[in-house]
């Protein structure tokens, strides 16, 4: 099992070491682990005036799987946008071709009040969102900044899918319902944008082949105020990357806090990228604050998806359930008042279920 782990910037390497120490505890348990570390984003800057390394993505292609901790900080803003950190992950999801982004958003009870809903409201939340992840207006050509007749500057960017990206991403959506609740819902602006009415009109061809899910279709805005509504509702969206950007960080605040939100990004043959869908947070940086269960958490998603050891990514889930029903709260999900718990902490808590288990 060769893992290529990416720590990143800000609080990526605090994070990414909490789940360095569960890959410890597993190879010791007999687990063929084998890691190797490299620089990405403002660190991969840093390293080679770069913010994708070429060491770092042929390392990437060589392993089996990478777990990557997050990019950015404001010691980079004023680069040029092709070197800046967040170029490093867009650049090794589009040269690893992993296109598919499986985002669970999973309120364990007893964060329950951590949620900013009501409790009986996403008591028992469990959905899966999966982007798209290499198309869309983050891709699309042309882009950039002009000025126009009236001398005035402007910015554009495109929206754009093939039939071919709308095809895949749609039948990993449907596999992925199938195996849980058998609904599926689309989420577009087919009312609005072109792309969005070949999008609904492709996955509409594509549900023909899967006549046991149920397909749903809805307007991204209408799909934002549902899941603050009646969460619940949903068992998997399917939706293109900025759409799906925007509503896994609003399903993350579902679940109590964004640190707790894994995220697998697969190619066609399994292989991914695991990773927090947070960001790099620099505030906090280097104080021991970060919390790494979601971090941990995508561990689990890559033993199960890439590594297709159930056994394994279930022994990791149930430690992480452990330390939170032993009331373990990093200051992200705790409640005022509650003792709070550091990086190190949390990350020792979950090696030591994991030991027990």
């Amino acid at each position: 099992m060769k893992i290529a782990i990416l720590p990143g910037d800000g609080i990526g390497p605090e994070i990414v070491a909490e789940a360095v120490k569960v890959l410890e505890v597993l190879r010791r348990d007999g687990l063929p682990v084998v890691t190797e570390v490299a620089p990405i984003g403002g660190a991969g800057y840093d390293a080679a005036k770069r913010p994708l390394p070429e060491a770092t993505l042929r390392l990437a292609q060589a392993a089996d799987a990478v777990l990557m901790g997050a990019v950015g900080g404001p010691r980079y803003d004023a680069l040029p946008r092709e070197l800046r950190p967040e170029q490093g992950i867009l650049g090794i999801r589009k040269a690893l071709g992993l296109f598919a982004n499986l985002r669970p958003a999973i309120l364990y009870p007893e964060l329950a009040a951590a949620s900013t809903l009501k409790p009986e409201v996403v008591a028992g939340l469990d959905l899966m969102i999966v982007r798209e992840l290499t198309g869309d207006i983050y891709f699309g050509q042309p882009r950039g900044r002009r000025t126009n007749a009236r001398g005035e500057e402007e910015g554009f960017d495109t929206m754009l899918y093939s039939v071919p990206e709308i095809e895949r991403i749609a039948r990993v959506g449907f596999e992925t319902a199938r195996a849980r609740g058998r609904r599926l819902c689309s989420v577009d602006k087919a009312n609005v944008l072109d792309t969005s009415i070949l999008w609904r009109e492709t996955v509409s061809r594509v549900a023909a082949d899967y006549p046991d899910v149920a397909l749903s279709h809805m307007y991204v805005d209408n799909a934002a105020m549902q899941l603050v509504r009646n969460p619940k509702q949903f068992d998997v969206i399917v939706t293109g990357n900025i759409f799906g950007d925007i509503l896994s960080d609003e399903a993350s605040m579902l679940a109590g806090s964004i640190g707790m939100l894994p995220s697998a990004s697969l190619d066609a043959s399994a292989k991914g990228l695991y990773e927090p869908i947070h960001g790099s947070a620099p505030d906090i940086a280097g104080q021991g604050k970060a919390n790494p269960l979601a971090t941990i958490l995508s561990l689990a998603m890559m033993f199960r998806y890439t590594f297709r050891d159930g056994a394994t990514a279930a022994r990791i889930e149930t430690a992480v359930r452990g330390v939170l029903r032993q009331g373990l709260r990093t200051a992200d999900i705790a409640l005022p008042g509650e003792p709070v718990v550091g990086t190190s902490r949390m990350g020792d808590a979950v090696v030591a279920a994991l030991q027990q288990a």
